[in-house]
């Protein structure tokens, strides 16, 4: 983060005056600089990405051949360019490395993307969401072992459809400023996996004064949704029972953004409502809330939802845009799907996050790395 400003004592005189300003303007200097690194990924200019911690370019390790059906995250409407765009730069760098692979392309939503593999009509499942329970159980009660998932993008900090981190909210006169996930757990959640106490006022987080004995009131998107699966495994440790009195925003129909969101209308209603919490993303906004920081376990640090904290993965609700693929135990991957799945991974198919990833965010190579053991590298 830049510095603090220092204030310089007023010495009277032209040289002091000089140093002054000179100081101001280096400063200037710094956070200009700072907030272009933060804003990068956003902007997607891929010039400036030496400036992140990129993995390492693509080395062919086999030559391969044949074709690569890709099915899942897209949408019918070709207006909405949910992923085609950066999927289609990835097969045209990757063809530059192996002209002898073909590609079927089938992006046309993620609900097609499990089934495709497991009916044998896919090679590769790119999820727009987290993939459900009943998904693996599907894939499962097919070939006996759970499909493979590699990590391929960051989900975004703040756009609509593409993965964006999950924010907590409260009223913006509550005077907490952060929340452990054992403390989320416990203040949606019945089952309490995570070992908190029992939550139900604002009193029983430590508030005291007018907020002791007040109950807290709870918001959401609805159940139904992927947004509400991913909380479960994320938050609840795979439970998937929730307090009673859950107030449900679903989004209207025909909804594209905005005040039609069911995330915008959760957050008008929680500006209403003192005693509330609600969980949405960053992409809505009412100044009667605020977002809280998050700590992944007692004693960790509380890190504030920002573009840079999604990026480095130090926010504990960032989201993963991941490709499954049907490999089982103990073997590696079909050679034409691990060659794609490292060329993704490598600084080319991450700089093309960057450029046609629309707000996905890229994965930097400490995480690239630990996705590249799964394909036995």
């Amino acid at each position: 983060m830049p510095r603090e400003v220092q204030r310089v004592p007023h010495a009277g005189t032209v040289a002091t005056h000089r140093c002054d300003a000179t100081a101001r303007i280096t400063n200037m200097k710094v956070r200009l600089a700072t907030c272009l690194f933060v804003l990068l990924p956003a902007l997607g200019r891929s010039s400036h990405a030496g400036e992140l911690d990129l993995p390492a370019p693509y080395e062919p390790r086999q030559a391969v051949e044949g074709t690569i059906r890709i099915w899942g995250h897209g949408a019918y409407d070709k207006s909405q360019d949910f992923i085609e765009t950066l999927v289609l730069a990835w097969e045209a760098g990757f063809r530059k490395h192996q002209p002898q692979v073909a590609f079927e392309n089938h992006l046309n939503g993620t609900a097609a993307a499990i089934g495709a593999l497991y009916t044998g009509a896919g090679d590769l499942a790119l999820m727009g969401r987290e993939i459900w329970p009943p998904e693996i159980a599907a894939f499962q009660e097919v070939f006996g072992y759970p499909p493979s998932g590699v990590n391929v993008i960051t989900g975004s900090f703040n756009v609509r459809n593409r993965g964006y981190a999950i924010v907590i909210f409260v009223h913006k006169d509550n005077p907490l400023s952060g929340l452990t996930l054992a403390q989320l757990d416990s203040i949606y959640g019945i089952e309490r996996r995570r070992g908190g106490p029992l939550i139900r006022t604002w009193g029983d987080l430590g508030l005291g004064g007018e907020w002791r004995d007040r109950r807290i009131t709870l918001y959401g998107l609805p159940i139904a949704r992927g947004f509400a699966e991913y909380f479960e495994q994320a938050v609840f440790l795979g439970g998937h029972k929730w307090k009673a009195g859950l107030r449900e925003f679903a989004d209207k129909p025909g909804s594209k953004g905005g005040a039609n969101d069911g995330g915008q209308m959760m957050l008008n209603a929680l500006a209403k409502d003192r005693y509330g919490i609600g969980y949405a993303g960053l992409l809505y906004h009412n100044p009667g809330v605020k977002p809280l920081a998050l700590a992944a376990k007692n004693g960790a640090p509380f890190v504030e939802p920002t573009r840079l904290s999604v990026l480095n993965h130090s926010y504990p609700l960032t989201r993963m845009i991941t490709i499954f693929l049907n490999r089982a135990p103990r073997t590696p991957p079909e050679p034409k799907l691990q060659e794609f799945l490292r060329y993704v991974l490598s600084r080319e198919g991450q700089q093309a996050v960057l450029r046609e990833g629309h707000g996905y965010l890229p994965m930097l190579a400490p995480f690239t790395n630990e996705e590249l053991q799964k394909l036995g590298n």
